[in-house]
């Protein structure tokens, strides 16, 4: 049974108004996730960085780090430590190119032995709980067997486990074989992350995986803002849930960025997940996508409310 939930970090969606808003409205989350940062050669915070490392009151956030050098890690790690924070996470799950082009996120993998004395620098200096969020490896499922040997060796604070390879990235079905075998032969806990975006599907995993009591939803807590309540059994979202939701989300983009135009084009990306919440909505949510500046924005936001009913979303009927 699904004990835990944490929201994962949605790059360009989950960042620090969308946690607050979010958190505020719905919540239900046990850790919200920051997206990552990268330390600059420099070991200094940039503004932007800055930013999104906010204390959020009521919120247990956990920064994650993107990087394969120990010593920037182990920087980043006393940097949050000294804002406050109580745990820090390694990204070793994002599939981009970009990045794992630099040795970075799932691209690290690729190389078991570098990882292995990563972690050994590390937990040798570290003085914050350290979390890791992992792929089953670059190209191929039966990598992880490796990779989990390694994670074994160290006193990993939670070992999530997105259970696709970085080639996959977000495609096709996940391997269950592989993260059933994760989730008996793991020293340290285990979250399970990955295709988890209705009630329904969480039910089915529970099914699955019974001894599996921790869970990261991202998409799904986007795309039903309910969720994690439903999942507790809590009721649906209603439409006037929905439309608080949304211009208190809206307003807080405006005051953040100071403008009308950055705030819709935020708003518009929350729509491409919440959209399925309604009725015929992909007509909407084709010219909402469309849409330039503020005013048609909100002038289709208003036509959604208005015109289209909610799905029987109930145990998460979303496309």
């Amino acid at each position: 049974m699904i004990v835990r939930c944490d929201l994962a970090p949605l790059d360009g969606i989950t960042k620090s108004v969308f946690r607050r808003v979010w958190g505020r409205c719905f919540g239900g989350a046990d850790r919200y996730f920051i997206p990552f940062f990268s330390p600059t050669p420099q070991h200094v915070l940039t503004p932007r960085d800055r930013r999104e490392l906010e204390m959020l009151p009521g919120l247990r956030q956990v920064p994650q780090v993107m990087t394969c050098r120990a010593e920037d890690f182990l920087w980043a790690a006393e940097t949050v430590k000294d804002l406050g924070y109580d745990e820090v996470n390694l990204n070793l799950g994002c599939p981009s190119g970009t990045v794992t082009a630099k040795g970075k996120g799932a691209g690290f993998l690729a190389k078991p032995e570098e990882l292995d004395r990563f972690f050994d620098a590390v937990f040798a200096r570290v003085s914050l709980p350290v979390s890791v969020k992992t792929r089953l490896g670059v190209q191929s499922p039966e990598e992880f067997g490796r990779l989990l040997e390694i994670y074994n060796r160290y006193p990993i604070a939670c070992l999530t486990i997105h259970p696709r390879v970085r080639t996959e990235k977000y495609r096709g079905p996940i391997h269950r074989d592989v993260l059933a075998t994760a989730l008996a032969e793991s020293r340290n806990p285990v979250c399970c992350n990955g295709d988890l975006r209705t009630v329904a599907e969480c039910r089915d995993f529970e099914a699955a995986f019974p001894r599996a009591e921790h869970v990261m939803i991202g998409r799904g807590a986007v795309a039903d803002p309910a969720l994690l309540r439903k999942l507790r059994g809590g009721s649906a979202a209603s439409r006037e849930e929905l439309r608080d939701f949304t211009a208190a989300l809206y307003r807080e983009y405006q005051s953040f960025y100071g403008q009308v135009n950055p705030a819709s084009q935020r708003m518009k990306e929350v729509w491409f997940y919440l959209i399925h919440l309604f009725q015929d909505g992909e007509r909407y949510g084709g010219r909402m996508r469309r849409s330039r500046g503020a005013a048609e924005y909100e002038r289709i936001e208003a036509e959604i409310f208005r015109d289209l009913p909610l799905r029987d979303h109930s145990q998460g009927d979303l496309v």
